[in-house]
């Protein structure tokens, strides 16, 4: 399949706009992509990445305004009467050791507030939508006559820690520029090849709540573990169980996750710890089911304390962090554009899949305006491990994962491509 994109490829990575500073040579989107690859950022820290955006929307003849949300960017180019549409892109990296053996692979490191140091690494593929952002920016500037309208686009940070949405729209987002009637975004995926799109018509990711388990116990010497409530036993114990949620507990037609992330106690190898702390993250489509497996957490840890013997001053606590609803796509826009891509790439590189239980903190931009919106997969995998993969060869790493590796250019030329044809469907120059 890699050699149908060839020709639009060559077309669409190589439009050139200046990189920081102004003055810098020209770079393709490839180029661009590999730059910010190598230098990933964590949410709210997106400070250069935003620089970056920031000066290429500059150069193609956007208002541009920084530090929205913190370190988001917006840019507003207006085309004449029509429909203003949002187009998102997020920038944020995740605390990931890179694994990916790229020359480009990032060797940054970076920490959140209050935590520790860690390689940063951009393995959701947000340098990606980045790329594509610029160059859907560059297309807007220079085909004018294939759209008419006002184009906001937003540069979004700290997706991965459901907090860059929130923080744009209330420093403004949809006071201080032109209020969108429709929002759009796209997302790199691992589960089709570079050079193919699917745009869900309904179900596109899940709710999201994150939770930390404080589990709380007697410490000791590890030689006599009879004068200890063993707290490590006990979050074992809760790990275990909290799988019957959904192997026994839930209607199997009703998708849940539950998902124990982080689990740290205990200092040395003969120290029963006083404590022992868990993070987990719950997901589904449905309040009523997510309530449900809230709540069931809190019944399921208190009841192992108790069979542990645990004093009710010792019960297990809980703090529910911030979280992500979840996204649904506007079903008659998800039509007319997945029309629109199938009349632009073709009905085969335009395919089906299941929704995702990932979560995405996209559809705000849409509930918070009261407008419809529509986030699409764009294929990552490069064709070759693709096809590999269909055989029975080595698995495909998954987003998140620190051998994720798209196939730049196919990727970021569909992106764009899409990102056009999104926006003459949404935006048609009559």
């Amino acid at each position: 399949m890699g050699r149908i994109f060839g020709a639009v490829t060559a077309a669409l990575v190589a439009t050139a706009a200046p990189l920081l500073p102004a003055n810098a040579a020209p770079v393709d989107l490839v180029t661009l992509y590999k730059d910010l690859h190598a230098h990933p950022e964590l949410g709210f820290q997106e400070v250069r990445s935003a620089g970056i955006l920031a000066a290429e929307a500059r150069a193609a003849g956007f208002a541009v305004t920084e530090k929205v949300g913190r370190t988001g960017v917006v840019a507003v180019l207006k085309n004449g009467a029509g429909p203003t549409v949002l187009i998102r892109a997020d920038m944020d990296g995740l605390p990931v050791l890179e694994a990916t053996g790229l020359a480009y692979a990032s060797t940054d490191k970076g920490h959140y507030d209050g935590g520790e140091d860690t390689p940063v690494m951009h393995a959701c593929g947000h340098d990606i939508h980045m790329a594509v952002w610029v160059g859907t920016a560059r297309w807007l500037a220079a085909n004018k006559g294939a759209w008419k309208g006002t184009a906001v686009m937003v540069a979004q940070p700290a997706e991965e820690i459901s907090g860059g949405a929130r923080a744009m729209i209330d420093d403004g987002l949809f006071t201080r520029f032109p209020k969108p009637d429709v929002a759009i975004a796209l997302h790199d995926d691992s589960r089709i090849p570079a050079g193919t799109v699917s745009v869900p018509q309904y179900r596109a990711l899940s709710t999201a709540s994150f939770m930390d388990v404080h589990v709380k116990g007697i410490g000791g010497h590890g030689a006599y573990p009879s004068t200890t409530k063993d707290p490590v036993v006990l979050a074992s114990r809760i790990v275990t169980a909290l799988q019957t949620l959904v192997s026994r507990e839930n209607d199997p037609f009703q998708p849940a996750v539950v998902t124990v992330g982080s689990i740290h106690g205990g200092t040395k190898h003969n120290i029963i710890p006083d404590d022992v702390k868990l993070q987990l993250t719950i997901r589904s489509y449905d309040a009523a089911q997510q309530q449900r497996l809230l709540d069931g957490i809190q019944r399921v840890a208190k009841g192992e304390a108790i069979a542990a013997g645990i004093s009710d001053a010792l019960m297990p606590t809980f703090k529910l962090g911030p979280g992500a609803p979840p996204t649904l796509n506007d079903t008659p826009t998800a039509a007319k554009l997945k029309a629109a891509f199938e009349a632009k790439l073709g009905k085969q590189r335009v395919v089906e899949l299941d929704p995702s239980m990932a979560s995405e903190d996209f559809n705000l931009f849409g509930t918070e305006a009261g407008i419809p919106s529509v986030i699409w997969w764009l294929g990552g995998v490069p064709q070759n491990k693709w096809d590999a993969a269909q055989k029975g060869g080595p698995a495909i790493p998954s987003l998140h994962n620190a051998g994720w590796a798209p196939d730049p250019a196919p990727t970021i030329a569909t992106g764009v491509e899409t990102m056009a044809a999104a926006v003459a469907a949404l935006m048609p120059p009559g």
